[in-house]
Order: structure tokens, then C-alpha cells, then sequence
């Protein structure tokens, strides 16, 4: 049970360095592109900035219906503040994984059964800062 623990704390203290310097990063510019937390995200608000650490990612599915066809995939990241889900779309989808640090802009929140949900939608972007 020891090695268990021994081989993972290597990743955990990844995050919580991660996590700590999302804490600790400051940013100079106007609010608008300020980095929002995971506790300040209000449903049917845009997200002008958030990053977040990936914790899982869920198998891929088709969505055929008529506002958008193709890869869907549903994920859940978090920051210093807490949990959220994340929607991911088309090449995201492949290009998003367990444990990766992304950044979403100009994308969406939303609320599903008391839980908040973010994603770029159709304006906005996603990057992965850290692998």
C-alpha cells in the first residue's frame, strides 16, 4: 500500500504546485482578462478567463443534432477554489487530457442539476498551457 502512495505523490505534488501557482499568479491587465476562479463562475455568464487542471476526462461520443454535429467529450477540472465540469468540442476532444492545465477565453458557464458547467462554445478558445 506504501509504493501505491510513494508512486503517485509525484503527480500529486505536480497539481498542488500547479494549483499553487494559480494561487499565487497575479495579473496586471483590465478585469475583462483577469482570471476568473471557479467560485466567482456564475451560469449564463461568459468566462473571460479561466484556468484549470484537468482531472478526468470521459469517453468520447457523436452528437448529431441541429446546433452542432460531431465530437463531444465531458471532463471535470478544477482550480484553488474548486470543482467544475468541462465541455469539450470537435478536436478538443483528442487534444484534451488527464492532468493537462488549460486555459478556456470568452467561453460560457452554465448550471446542469446545481453544478456548474464551463466551455469555449462557438466563440471561444482553449489552450493547454501544461502537459
Amino acid at each position: 500500500m506504501q509504493n501505491k502512495h510513494t508512486r503517485d505523490q509525484p503527480k500529486d505534488e505536480r497539481t498542488k504546485s500547479i494549483l499553487s501557482d494559480m494561487k499565487n499568479h497575479t495579473n496586471e491587465k483590465s478585469d475583462n482578462n483577469a482570471r476568473q476562479k471557479v467560485t466567482d463562475l456564475l451560469p449564463n455568464e461568459v468566462i473571460h478567463r479561466v484556468e484549470l487542471v484537468v482531472l478526468r476526462r470521459y469517453p468520447r461520443r457523436l452528437v448529431n443534432s441541429a446546433n452542432y454535429t460531431g465530437s463531444l467529450a465531458a471532463a471535470c477540472g478544477r482550480d484553488e477554489t474548486g470543482l467544475v465540469g468541462i465541455v469539450l468540442w470537435g478536436e478538443q476532444v483528442n487534444r484534451v487530457k488527464a492532468g493537462d492545465v488549460i486555459r478556456i477565453e470568452n467561453g460560457w458557464c452554465r448550471s446542469r442539476d446545481g453544478e456548474i458547467i464551463v466551455s469555449t462554445g462557438r466563440n471561444g478558445s482553449l489552450m493547454i498551457l501544461d502537459r
